[in-house]
């Protein structure tokens, strides 16, 4: 994954005015999932035509964009690569305009049957503009990522009611724990059930890693919505900002400086994200050391959360983890923060109408 901090490094020599293209902005109304019906994507199955599109940044080696069809190959799916995915455009993988025509054609294509992004970094929400999303609510099918991916896929369910999902990137290493729950989630029309975090291992007395705990317990229950820290405070104030109203909403982020979590958080808070939240989920933060005479993350997450009087806990397995969840954006959930459970009652996907011969 590559960091969008690493970013600013490049924006000199890409020359950042030069790559900008023209930006869309919006008068209308911010739709809202809430105003229209759910749509449920049909769910993968070995033998499907999967797209492999990178919305944002490029990839410096080209080599590592064929292992991640390699990798997608090797999970039973046949693979289209997207026209302009080799594409460089400073640090973005092509235009803005050939980032999102990707996207949209492989909605567009009756032949494509789900959709893997191949990274994050930085990139989508300057495609949002671009994106057609009649088009895309009448060609429903599964969508994953996650990292800057966050902004399409809470877009795209906000603008046209689509289940999306939060998971692997096809870059990622698909180790057992992530894939068995990415098939769960999307190659599979049984319900979900109760997502938990990896079971401690065998060389542990206690659980080490992936710890849960509690900020405020209880249970709650709302629409998964959110992923990424940096990419919801990126969406505030501008049409495609995410409507946390009535929802469990679930961040998480990597190398941050605790200062800066607290800085995004008091921006979410301050713009109303948090005013009508059943309940937060929060991730990791993976690498984000605490510098001298700084607060900790628990500190900032209890400051931001542990007023809000809903159900709270932190440690979920999914974001920038070697081991992570899927979820899916726009599916009624319901956690428990004493648990440090997720559980949606029905499947995120529906079952394809005909089998194959």
């Amino acid at each position: 994954m590559i960091n969008r901090r690493s970013f600013a490094r490049f924006a000199a020599a890409a020359g950042l005015a030069g790559a900008a293209a023209p930006f869309i902005t919006e008068a209308s109304t911010r739709a809202t999932s809430r105003e229209l019906p759910l749509i449920r994507p049909r769910a993968l199955r070995e033998g499907d035509t999967v797209g492999l599109v990178l919305p944002a940044s490029m990839e410096f080696d080209t080599h590592e964009i064929e292992m991640a069809r390699e990798q997608l190959e090797a999970l039973g799916f046949q693979v289209r690569v997207g026209q302009n995915a080799v594409n460089r455009h400073g640090y973005f993988a092509g235009t803005d305009r050939e980032r999102s025509a990707d996207v949209n054609a492989m909605f567009a294509d009756p032949a494509i049957d789900g959709i893997f992004c191949y990274t994050g970094g930085w990139g989508t929400p300057r495609i949002l503009p671009f994106l057609d999303y009649e088009m895309i609510r009448r060609n429903p099918k599964v969508i994953i990522g996650f990292s800057d991916i966050t902004a399409l896929i809470n877009v795209i369910h906000q603008r046209t009611g689509l289940v999306t999902f939060h998971g692997p990137v096809a870059s990622t290493n698909f180790e057992p724990y992530s894939l068995a729950n990415m098939r769960r989630v999307i190659m599979s029309s049984e319900p979900i059930g109760t997502l938990t975090n990896p079971p401690k291992r065998e060389t542990e007395l206690v659980q080490r890693r992936y710890r849960t705990w509690t900020l405020r317990g209880g249970t709650a229950s709302g629409r998964v919505v959110g992923g990424n820290l940096t990419l919801m405070a990126a969406l505030m104030g501008t049409p495609y900002e995410i409507d946390t109203s009535n929802a469990i909403l679930f961040l998480e982020d990597v190398r941050e400086a605790i200062y800066r979590v607290d800085r995004m958080l008091t921006q979410l808070a301050q713009g109303g994200s948090f005013e009508r939240i059943a309940g937060v989920a929060f991730g990791f933060c993976s690498d984000c050391p605490a510098e001298r005479a700084s607060f900790s993350l628990e500190q900032v997450l209890e400051d931001h959360f542990g007023r809000l009087g809903v159900p709270v806990f932190a440690g979920l397995a999914f974001g920038h983890i070697e081991q992570k969840l899927t979820l899916p954006i726009g599916m009624n959930c319901t956690i428990d923060a004493d648990a440090g459970t997720v559980t949606i009652a029905e499947a995120a996907v529906v079952a394809p109408v005909t089998s194959r011969i």
